[in-house]
């Protein structure tokens, strides 16, 4: 078994352009949408605020899960911290998506409840208008980012499946984020046009019901990686073919992978060696097999084979049969 070196790949520093650009955008629009509340009293723009304020905290929070995930491997964590980019990902998902929408949702029941009408009407206005058009570029942004890692998949199959959880938590905000801006401004929309702040307060409850929507899929999402998930179908057919393709070996007995973060896939087998094979071979062997599967497959860099003889059990000899004979009395 070897590890191999874990250098900074280009899917390590994919998200930090569109992690950066979220924040930069969401500081921004938080800023603007506290500005227009304070003004106009709309409980839209006082969720769409806490939004914006919520997204930029995970951006935060997912930059240093991504520096803390770096750490070299020690004692007390062999294998060292990859998987601690999946915690700070997980309270992104669970802690502030829902207490951002949940806050949303109370404060839309309670302008439902106590409506009253927009005052200052065209700032809310202006700056929805322009939050959609600075979300538009972030979430432009990180669509750039993460084509490359997308590979000829769907975006829905690639936030189904990446191991990098900050791209799609990314993806997942800027949409989150659009789509919360347009129930405001319809919310708002209609409650100018009407007079009745009810309106307002309807989008304000939309836009928390989606904050809690997506708390749960990136909660689903990012618990599946937090218990550990192996290799795509893919790759493990991949590391099998390149396991058997250089003749060192006829047979994989079993063999197990798992992410030990998001760069870094352990792979354990057991392969089937001749008995008369000496251990010197077998330890080329080994290292043959290690370097075709890491060509095959460069995130595979924790390895252990195991050599074995293998034995057939539909090949074993039949049990012998005990036959007792009885003397009589």
């Amino acid at each position: 078994m070897t590890d191999a070196a874990t250098p900074t790949t280009e899917h390590e520093t994919g998200g930090t352009k569109a992690i950066l650009a979220a924040l930069a955008a969401n500081l921004g629009i938080a800023l603007t949408k506290f500005i227009a509340w304070a003004f106009s009293g709309s409980s839209s723009m006082l969720a769409e605020g806490v939004h914006s304020l919520a997204d930029s905290c995970n951006q935060v929070l997912l930059m240093v899960g991504g520096r803390r995930a770096k750490r070299r491997a020690d004692q007390e964590h062999p294998f060292g911290y990859g998987r601690e980019r999946y915690v700070y990902a997980f309270v992104v998902s669970i802690i502030l998506f829902s207490v951002g929408g949940i806050f949303s949702i109370y404060e839309g029941v309670e302008k439902i409840t106590h409506p009253h009408p927009i005052a200052v009407w065209w700032l809310p206005l202006l700056v929805l208008v322009i939050s959609i058009c600075l979300e538009s570029f972030s979430l432009r942004t990180g669509m750039r980012e993460s084509r490359p890692h997308k590979g000829s998949g769907s975006w829905f199959a690639f936030i189904r499946r990446s191991k990098a959880p900050e791209l799609p938590i990314v993806l997942l905000e800027d949409i989150a984020a659009l789509t919360g801006l347009v129930f405001a401004l319809i919310g708002v929309g209609l409650a100018i046009i009407t007079g009745n702040g009810v309106w307002d307060g309807v989008g304000t409850v939309l836009i928390g019901a989606l904050l809690v929507i997506v708390a749960i899929v990136l909660g689903v999402e990012t618990k599946s990686l937090l218990v550990g998930e192996g290799a795509s179908d893919a790759d493990a057919m991949a590391i099998r073919e390149a396991i058997l393709s250089g003749g060192e070996t006829d047979r994989v007995i079993h063999f197990k992978t798992l992410y030990l973060g998001p760069e870094e896939l352990m792979v354990a087998a057991k392969i089937a060696q001749p008995a008369t094979r000496s251990l010197g071979e077998v330890a080329a062997a080994i290292n043959a097999i290690e370097a075709r599967i890491r060509e095959a497959v460069p995130v595979a860099r924790v390895i252990y084979l195991e050599p074995d003889v293998f034995h057939d059990p539909s090949q074993a000899a039949p049990p012998t049969e005990t036959i007792v004979v009885r003397g009589e009395d």
